[in-house]
């Protein structure tokens, strides 16, 4: 990683999956006189790679990606470069997005259209060892309690999100299908809704999936 003497512009790596969205974060943090973006990818999967071929200090994850989600390669990039700075963004303020950030070690969480210039603070203030968090969806995540799902609840509902059988999600995840059938029953009875169609659709809305 590099190690920002405070003079030479700071090192960001973009990952965005809509090019435009990405272009127009690129061309407005590179407007700052001390924010450089030294690196761009599209997907989840090629931000750990951008990260040590690019040397950066400071990475901007979008959190809806292909190959990877943006807090996923958060936790990738924090187990590898523990001392790299992350800036979780996100269109949707999902109360279970920003606790999954933070575990997952991001520094800052902000919704995308966000001003550039907060932006650019947030990059700012994460480099110096603060924490930013945007303050309504602070609000929110407190208001919407800890995901109640176990991980292994999790799993099965983002499994059975595509219409799978109960015997698809079996072989699939190598579990029995009645065990299957458990897991989705007891999250069906925690979200307190009638089918594992609703639960994917409330903890998707929740950010807990």
């Amino acid at each position: 990683m590099s190690t920002n003497s405070g003079d030479a512009p700071v090192r960001v790596l973009l990952a965005e999956d809509q090019s435009m969205v990405r272009e127009a974060l690129a061309a407005l943090l590179g407007l700052e006189p001390d924010i450089e973006v030294v690196a761009q990818v599209a997907r989840g999967d090629e931000v750990v790679a951008a990260a040590r071929e690019h040397a950066v200090d400071v990475a901007l994850l979008d959190i809806e990606m292909p190959g990877l989600t943006g807090i996923e390669a958060a936790a990738g990039l924090h187990a590898e470069f523990p001392e790299l700075k992350i800036v979780v963004l996100t269109t949707f303020g999902r109360p279970g997005y920003l606790r999954s950030a933070m575990e997952a070690g991001a520094d800052a969480f902000l919704v995308k259209d966000a001003p550039a210039a907060q932006l650019a603070e947030a990059v700012r203030k994460v480099l110096a060892g603060e924490r930013v968090i945007d303050p309504t969806l602070a609000a929110a995540a407190l208001a919407g309690g800890a995901n109640p799902l176990t991980d292994r609840e999790r799993e099965v509902l983002r499994a059975a999100a595509d219409g799978a059988t109960n015997a698809e999600l079996a072989t699939a995840l190598h579990l029995s299908a009645g065990t299957v059938r458990n897991y989705l029953s007891t999250a069906i009875q925690k979200l307190a809704v009638r089918n594992r169609a609703e639960a994917v659709n409330v903890a998707r809305d929740k950010g807990w999936l």
